[in-house]
């Protein structure tokens, strides 16, 4: 009888692992509701950060690789979470420097995912465009929090069809620049377009749900926010046990 042989990657069963044990805090969080919860409490805003990390990592990771997901979804998620919660509460405009850190933070993420795609000189690059343009934009009124409505069911409004046309051609544009100054130039056109037609897509299909997120965050019931935090660790144990299941089957780490 032939016998199969399974092969997994030491790194891969790291990678789990520390996916679980996240879980883990993200759950032990959600039942510590009693801590960390409130109206617009702080529980409110973790909420907003994993949803919006969750969103728009996924969108970036599809169209570019998980690398360029994890980084894009993790800075998006955070800034994005921040500013709407703050929005919740009424705070709709921070300030200049307060921008200018919330488009570095995205800026970053761009530019650390970009690197590991077509090289260092032009992540750094795009990741210097991208905070300017973006810290630029706000000044003009086109932020994250624009035409800020929580709603029960998805919207569109004029300013948002337009902040997706900003991104689609700012992105593309600088994606192309960038591709000069990285000495790339045969390849410039096409990375540009994808560039900007990846994070306008995104943008496009993620912005309408915006309102419903909103809505959902402030209005989770407690003892649902229980249920997710048990469902969390449930997951984050299953999948920290993953190690010891490669052990005990046997099978070869590489």
């Amino acid at each position: 009888m032939m016998s199969i042989q399974l092969t997994i990657d030491r790194h891969t069963i790291a990678l789990i692992s520390i996916i679980g044990s996240s879980l883990d805090v993200l759950g032990g969080l959600y039942l510590a509701y009693d801590l960390l919860g409130g109206e617009h409490g702080p529980l409110r805003t973790l909420t907003r950060i994993v949803t919006y990390a969750v969103f728009l990592g996924t969108g970036f990771g599809l169209a570019l690789g998980p690398v360029f997901g994890v980084f894009t979804g993790l800075t998006h998620g955070a800034s994005l979470g921040w500013e709407y919660s703050r929005a919740s509460r009424g705070q709709l405009r921070q300030g200049f420097w307060h921008d200018a850190s919330m488009s570095a933070l995205r800026g970053c993420g761009f530019g650390l995912g970009l690197s590991y795609l077509f090289g260092t000189a032009f992540g750094a690059t795009f990741a210097v465009l991208s905070t300017v343009g973006q810290t630029v934009a706000y000044q003009f009124g086109m932020r994250p929090t624009v035409d800020y409505s929580p709603g029960n069911r998805p919207r569109v409004t004029r300013m948002h069809i337009i902040g997706v046309l900003n991104r689609t051609i700012g992105y593309s544009v600088t994606g192309y620049g960038c591709s000069l100054v990285a000495g790339q130039p045969d390849h410039a056109i096409a990375v540009g377009l994808k560039t900007g037609l990846t994070v306008g897509l995104v943008t496009a299909l993620t912005m309408p749900f915006t309102p419903w997120v909103e809505w959902t965050a402030d209005r989770v019931p407690e003892k649902r926010m229980g249920v997710i935090g048990v469902a969390l660790m449930l997951t984050g144990f299953a999948l920290q046990s993953l190690q010891y299941w490669v052990a005990f089957l046997d099978v070869t780490v590489k």
